[in-house]
């Protein structure tokens, strides 16, 4: 989304709600606006991945989840779970968003099975669908749709990942047997990390260098067989088993390679690049770059899912983290009979409240990204621009998204002790399975990257047609505004207003325009110095110009991350919008607050070094926070059940309530004991006691 776009955005007001401190939370209201507009495909596919045919059994082998895998893939088919994206003329729904939401339910069941399903659905049959035309979709999209065709995605190689354009496997035409002849001359141009290629897969859509009358024709797709129904390898294609991984093993990754492996013409995915039989090539796109982008743009909802996947993840760490630490007790702090419970310690509510927060503004920020892809996909919102938004927000989103579950993962897991180290308890099985999510459909510093250029595209557009007045006007501003912030000026006005009060400055912080302004002006000033920094770029020699981008490569990626931040508070801000209920509004804006207040916390050393908040305000900032903590800390167990998924999706056994029973009957023994009088009496007691008792005699003997 252009900075353009992020200034105009109307960002509804919540001032006027007041605190209310006996506020409850809706939780059926919450979890309705939760679900989204594809709140039934939702329920059904969580009625689904809530089975037992469906759920991953921990302690398989890996040739056992494999087939595990595999025969769910089938099971998937015979519920008619995984076809809503395909043309309706073939048995599909043309149904993009809710395809995509209630593909990404799948991880509840087993991530796995997610990726599996994805890899046969989400990315080769897509990869037929978008980028092939009608012919290419009779012959084969039925066949992919009913598992008759397991089939591989083949874009990655050994020596190359996220850099799709330089990828070396070649696809060079033969015009006498109108066959294109497919190489990967060395072994760094082996397919690598395949999903399904180690066994099951018996064709692939291979992404290659087209070649055609000598010309290089950029990244082409092209459906090649892999397999005799036997599973033999075809001739010329050859491979090997990734083996085993960190996680997802019910998926056989594996490698795939082609020594002169002739496919038909036919067989090139041609619906932005065409070769004619004399090989001649024609394209509806000119541009190189941008038929190549348009291409992999149609790709992009692998990344969407992913962004929704991780986030179902967060809820469901954190469903069973906060559940269970309302029960444990450890430590009687405040009472020489009750043990406090874990979630009533500050430090416990700073571990899980916030990654709560944070898991909220992502799952508001995944639905409008579910609405963009919908809109582009289905054509009702289809132009250049929509695209390129929804590239630059997936590319955005999918970085935090995936961070964020694994990090509330690991903290989850360490913050129920011993009992979260369990694999019963599901914390590190899933965080293994999701480490992959990381670098997975373009790596996250790299996709973080993509985002930032976009940013410097787009404030470079801003000032195209300017004439020089006027950019020497904004020469003078910025510096203007530089000298303020820097010398102080901005500090001191801010102090000045504060008068020395922290209620003022506290309440200074929760007024959500000061948020939004803080974390609006953060990015703007960052691209605005980047911008600066960068002038002049394009008339550098090449090499030059990649060593001055190496040299700001950092600062690009955070203020990428500095920009996905805020349109995700953006994001909660609208959704708070939406909520009627008095109540849940304002549990929610304060739980938004926290999420905003604790991206400035974060960021703190740059909004004081730049001038943006002062110290004074600054040291509101942490003590604000933890009475939002406190005020938050009542409503956590219904703010994880608004999520939706129960038992039968959670399968943690700290989550079932058992904690409960052992408290309540060590409580009960506790008491039982005191009756009884047989408890004995504690040493600590006795020693005091009787150091009591010799003050006294001491006393007396003086007296």
């Amino acid at each position: 989304m252009t900075q353009t776009a992020v200034r105009q955005l109307q960002v509804p007001a919540t001032a006027d709600i007041q605190d209310n401190d006996d506020a409850v939370v809706d939780t059926a209201v919450l979890g309705e606006l939760l679900l989204g507009r594809w709140a039934h495909v939702r329920r059904t596919a969580r009625e689904l991945a809530g089975r037992p045919e469906v759920q991953k059994i921990e302690g398989l082998s890996s040739t056992e989840h494999r087939q595990r895998c595999l025969d769910q893939l089938h099971y998937l088919v015979q519920q008619q779970a995984v076809h809503r994206a395909f043309p309706s003329s073939l048995g599909g729904a043309d149904d993009h968003g809710g395809n995509v939401a209630g593909f990404e339910e799948l991880v509840v069941a087993d991530p796995s099975l997610q990726i599996k399903a994805g890899v046969q659905w989400g990315l080769f049959g897509s990869a037929v669908m978008h980028l092939g035309t009608r012919e290419h979709h009779e012959a084969w999209l039925p066949g992919i749709m009913n598992m008759e065709i397991p089939g591989c995605f083949a874009m990655t190689e050994t020596g190359h990942g996220s850099d799709v354009a330089s990828i070396a496997t070649t696809a060079t035409y033969d015009p006498d047997a109108e066959e294109f002849v497919i190489n990967t001359p060395f072994r760094a141009a082996w397919k690598d990390y395949i999903g399904n290629a180690a066994t099951d897969g018996r064709a692939a859509v291979v992404f290659a260098q087209l070649v055609t009358q000598g010309v290089n024709r950029g990244v082409h797709g092209f459906y090649v067989e892999l397999r005799t129904p036997e599973g033999n390898f075809l001739p010329g294609v050859g491979g090997e088993d990734d083996g085993l991984k960190g996680g997802l093993n019910g998926i056989d990754n594996g490698r795939l390679h082609f020594t002169d492996v002739r496919v038909p013409r036919a067989y090139l995915l041609n619906r932005y690049g065409d070769v004619a039989p004399n090989g001649d090539y024609t394209s509806p796109i000119a541009s190189p770059g941008r038929r190549f982008f348009t291409m992999l743009g149609t790709l992009v909802q692998g990344r969407v899912s992913l962004d929704g996947a991780a986030v179902a993840a967060s809820k469901l760490a954190l469903t069973a983290a906060i559940t269970y630490s309302t029960q444990r007790r450890q430590f009687n702090a405040s009472s020489e009979l009750t043990e406090e419970v874990l979630m009533d310690y500050q430090r416990h509510q700073r571990r899980l409240l916030p990654r709560l927060a944070a898991t909220y503004a992502a799952s508001f920020a995944h639905e409008e990204l579910l609405e963009k892809l919908d809109g582009v996909f289905s054509g009702s919102h289809d132009t250049d621009e929509d695209r390129q938004d929804l590239e630059t927000l997936a590319a955005a989103y999918k970085p935090l998204s995936t961070w964020l579950a694994l990090d509330t993962l690991q903290e989850c897991r360490e913050a129920t002790g011993g009992a979260g180290f369990l694999t019963e308890n599901r914390f590190t099985s899933l965080r293994a399975d999701l480490d992959v999510y990381a670098t997975f459909e373009g790596d996250n510093n790299v996709l973080l990257q993509l985002v930032a250029k976009r940013l410097l595209g787009d404030y470079a557009r801003e000032f195209k047609d300017m004439d020089f007045g006027v950019l020497a006007r904004y020469a003078v501003t910025q510096a203007a505004g530089r000298t303020l912030h820097r010398s102080g000026l901005r500090r001191v006005a801010q102090t000045v207003a504060d008068s020395g009060s922290e209620k003022k400055s506290a309440i200074a912080l929760r007024d959500e325009h000061t948020q939004h302004e803080l974390l609006s002006d953060r990015v703007s000033t960052m691209v605005a110095e980047l911008a600066g920094e960068l002038r002049g770029v394009k008339g550098m020699s090449k090499e030059r110009a990649a060593a001055l981008f190496n040299d700001h490569q950092n600062d690009l990626i955070e203020a990428a991350r500095a920009h996905a931040e805020l349109l995700q508070w953006e994001a909660f801000t609208r959704g708070l919008k939406e909520l009627k209920d008095p109540g849940t509004r304002q549990v929610m804006t304060w739980v938004r607050d926290l999420f905003g207040l604790c991206l400035i916390e974060k960021n703190l050393a740059w909004y004081l070094l730049n001038g943006r908040l002062s110290t004074q305000r600054a040291r509101t900032l942490n003590a604000y926070i933890n009475r939002l903590l406190a005020k938050i800390r009542p409503h956590s167990l219904d703010l994880v059940e608004a999520f939706g998924y129960g038992p039968e999706h959670v399968r943690a056994a700290l989550a079932t309530g058992a904690e409960r029973e052992r408290q309540d009957e060590a409580a009960a023994h506790a008491r039982r004991m005191r009756a009884s009088g047989k408890t004995g009496i504690d040493e600590k007691t006795l020693l005091a006691r009787q150091a009591g008792n010799r003050k006294k005699k001491t006393a007396a003997g003086r007296n």
